[in-house]
């Protein structure tokens, strides 16, 4: 089996529980070297691979084939585009850009240099979402008519850290959850017609947004997206109203509770499912009115690499390609000036 050296960019939360610890435990990859610019904190656990200081160290080493990239969101568009430039295949985080034409850029960056530069879209690997997914294929509820996608926290003390809380582009939740909830409707629903956003601050000492709520227009259909960081309590982050019926699920993926914990990933089902009836189906299916509590199934974030691997290696399709994001940012960046103009934008 071809192994792929890969060189992660930092070792912050998204490098400690997304990235090093499937990259470390799948048979694909070997990560060869970790950037952290000041601490050691990876050397505990990933002694074996090289600790580097720069990013630059990264992009001199012919060894590394792929690089990354999950460093705060206003750095994407100029620490992808050097790895594209020294031949490097790319892993970016979400959101891939701060707005559209940037991710534009990158992607006709790559396709010059044929590489491969692939999403880190990681919730469409979750357990929440597939069940959400399968519903909708198996048209459980005849023609969907109405939608609300939530992702709220509860955090309303300020965590001082300025990529996320300034006033900087792509800074906000509506830019890092957003993201989700928009790619998820988008790989479920397809195009939209037109956008309607309502986006604000609601935490002192904060300057980027931490509420927001985007209403996409559909010929028969609406959907509302909705993200706030002062919900203590939780409310059903999914439902779904068809003509024949509802369903509602939680957000209930374990994942990254399991992650935080430090359990170790693999390439087999390694995260429980939910121990309870996480979602409800009442609907009118094969002739029957159906009245039921639903489980789904666990996700594994570990089929992510596992089909950057076969991306890379088998030339199999780009599981998150650049072009999807695009429309993802080209929805938030709808949104942005749909609150700006107070007005319905077209897309």
């Amino acid at each position: 089996m071809r192994v792929i050296n890969t060189g992660i960019c930092s070792f912050g939360m998204s490098g400690k529980l997304f990235h090093a610890p499937f990259l470390d435990n799948h048979p694909g990859f070997e990560l060869t070297a970790i950037v952290e610019r000041h601490n050691q904190d990876s050397r505990a656990r990933y002694g074996h691979s090289k600790l580097v200081r720069s990013f630059e160290d990264l992009l001199s080493d012919d060894s590394i084939e792929l690089i990354v990239v999950n460093t705060p969101t206003q750095t994407h568009y100029d620490f992808t585009k050097l790895a594209l430039e020294a031949g490097k295949h790319v892993v970016v985080e979400k959101p891939v850009t701060t707005n559209a034409a940037e991710a534009v850029a990158l992607d006709q960056l790559a396709k010059d240099k044929n590489l491969h530069l692939i999403v880190y879209q990681n919730r469409r690997y979750d357990g929440d979402y597939r069940a959400i997914k399968n519903v909708v294929e198996k048209g459980l509820l005849g023609e969907i008519r109405e939608v609300e996608f939530r992702y709220d926290r509860y955090r309303t003390e300020p965590s001082g850290k300025a990529h996320k809380e300034k006033n900087l582009p792509g800074a906000g939740i509506l830019h890092d959850l957003g993201s989700h909830l928009t790619d998820q409707t988008l790989q479920l629903f397809g195009w939209p017609q037109a956008v309607f956003a309502d986006i604000m601050t609601l935490r002192d000492q904060v300057e980027s947004n931490d509420y927001f709520e985007l209403l996409l227009f559909y010929p028969r259909m609406r959907v509302r997206l909705k993200g706030t960081v002062v919900a203590r309590e939780t409310v059903i982050a999914f439902v779904l109203q068809g003509m024949n019926g509802t369903f509602m699920q939680e957000r209930s993926d374990l994942q990254e509770a399991e992650l935080l914990k430090g359990t170790v990933p693999s390439v087999e089902s390694w995260c429980p499912a939910p121990s309870k009836p996480d979602g409800l189906l009442h609907s009118l299916v094969n002739g029957q009115v159906l009245r039921q509590e639903t489980t789904s199934a666990p996700g594994n974030y570990m089929e992510f690499y596992t089909d950057v691997y076969n991306t890379l290696v088998k030339g199999a399709p780009n599981p998150v390609p650049v072009t999807d994001a695009i429309k993802t940012m080209t929805i938030l960046d709808a949104a942005q000036l749909s609150h700006k103009e107070k007005r319905v934008v077209p897309v």
